[in-house]
């Protein structure tokens, strides 16, 4: 039935697309009020927790990059943290510069990537980063060239691009040669320039006038931009470590998504990922990006979830920066990786993945055999809020036709990046005895 001067509207989009995986959108309207909304994960569960339980502790870094071909590097530095602090090691200063550098490797790839092929086609009114190029041929170049160079970094440190083979628990199975990372340095600094004219373009979209009210949560690292390590921190004054984080991290099952919702203490949404990290690191910064943060317009928190794209392409000058100065300052560690026994205990490891906070816990027992796991991606935890931004940019742009709507709804989903695939791996197993 249809009340008061406006139809009912449904808005679906069946197959989500520019993000990783498989997803779709649907938002109701009734009487000029959006009356439900929801981001469906239909994506089948992958189940890498219970294809841990059973295996030695040392493959934990290698089974869990195969979560993700684009964040890889995220994960095995969460399961090596995880490990060592279960094992209770310390690994070499040289080391953790080490994997400093791959994570801003995988950064500025998957950065490079989401900004010019997965969301700048939105803003520009392009379906797609093909139609982009043929509008704007020298930005997708310069987008490309940025993600080559990310890559070159994971090459060079991990051994390949994607799903690299040189981390292991404790550190790595070898380390670069001093050469071969010197020969970083020139690239990189062709990547943070590229970078920098990056926040400059980005900066000049049109941006929907939309204001987020957000509990933020990112890793927080003594002062400096939180990336392979730190303590959860929110905007509400949340300081926790990582294994109290996990205490608080309640995940439920919704008929909708074969992602597993996260709440913190079971109640409430947050939000991870560069609008998070942003507003709890800003100050960690280094000068170039601060100042091109400036020059965009960003303040020192940023609640606009269309500007995302803006504070990831901060967070690109960065991660260049960062990965220039740690290959300028290169020594090999020797030994490249720590000695780690296994002995009976539960370990958690927290990193900032390019999509926001990554945790996962294990349990081990004397052998070093994994007895029990857990990982929680930033897209289980973002998946509320997501929905909670999609009905609020929804219900503001309802004066648009249905195109254009789903045009905007979509692209609300895009802002945050999301990467199905990696959320789609919850499990619950009971055996039954034969």
């Amino acid at each position: 039935m249809t009340h008061g001067s406006h139809p009912p509207r449904v808005i679906g989009v069946e197959g989500l697309s520019r993000v990783e995986g498989e997803g779709s959108l649907r938002v109701e309207v009734h009487d000029g009020t959006v009356i439900d909304v929801a981001l469906e994960i239909f994506e089948p569960p992958r189940y890498f927790e219970a294809l841990l339980v059973g295996r030695h502790f040392t493959e934990a870094p290698d089974i869990t990059a195969r979560i993700c071909g684009i964040c890889p590097v995220a994960y095995q530095m969460s399961a090596c943290a995880a490990m060592e602090d279960a094992c209770g090691v310390t690994v070499d200063e040289r080391v953790n510069r080490l994997r400093r550098l791959l994570y801003c490797g995988e950064w500025i790839q998957s950065h490079a990537l989401h900004i010019y092929l997965l969301h700048a086609p939105d803003f520009l009114g392009c379906a797609d980063a093909v139609e982009l190029a043929q509008l704007d041929r020298g930005a997708v170049e310069r987008g490309l060239q940025i993600k080559r160079t990310g890559n070159l970094v994971m090459e060079t440190v991990g051994g390949r691009a994607v799903h690299p083979v040189n981390v292991r628990v404790g550190g790595f199975y070898r380390a670069p040669d001093p050469a071969s990372v010197t020969a970083l340095i020139e690239p990189l600094r062709r990547a943070r320039d590229a970078a920098l004219a990056t926040v400059e373009w980005v900066a000049g979209f049109d941006f929907p006038d939309v204001t987020g009210d957000y509990r933020f949560v990112a890793l927080r690292d003594g002062g400096r931009y939180a990336i392979e390590g730190g303590r959860p921190a929110s905007s509400e004054g949340l300081d926790v470590s990582p294994v109290e984080f996990a205490d608080l991290v309640v995940e439920e099952h919704v008929a909708r998504s074969t992602a597993l919702h996260a709440r913190l203490g079971g109640h409430d949404p947050y939000l991870t990922g560069p609008l998070a990290r942003y507003a709890l690191n800003v100050g960690g910064l280094s000068p170039l990006a601060a100042e091109a943060a400036v020059r965009a317009g960003l303040g020192p928190v940023c609640t606009n979830p269309f500007r995302s794209i803006v504070v990831r392409a901060v967070e690109l000058v960065f991660a260049c920066e960062e990965a220039l100065s740690l290959a300028e300052s290169y020594e090999p560690p020797d030994p490249p990786a720590a000695a780690v026994t296994p002995r009976p205990g539960v370990g958690t490891g927290v990193t900032e993945a390019p999509r926001g906070l990554l945790f996962h816990q294990y349990e081990i027992d004397g052998s070093g055999t994994i007895r029990w796991a857990r990982i929680v991606p930033p897209t289980s935890q973002n998946q509320l809020t997501i929905e909670a931004d999609l009905r609020r940019v929804a219900q503001g742009a309802l004066e648009l036709g249905d195109d254009e709507l789903q045009w905007r709804c979509e692209q609300s989903v895009r802002n945050h990046d999301p990467c199905i695939s990696c959320a789609a791996h919850f499990l619950d197993v009971t055996v039954v005895p034969s």
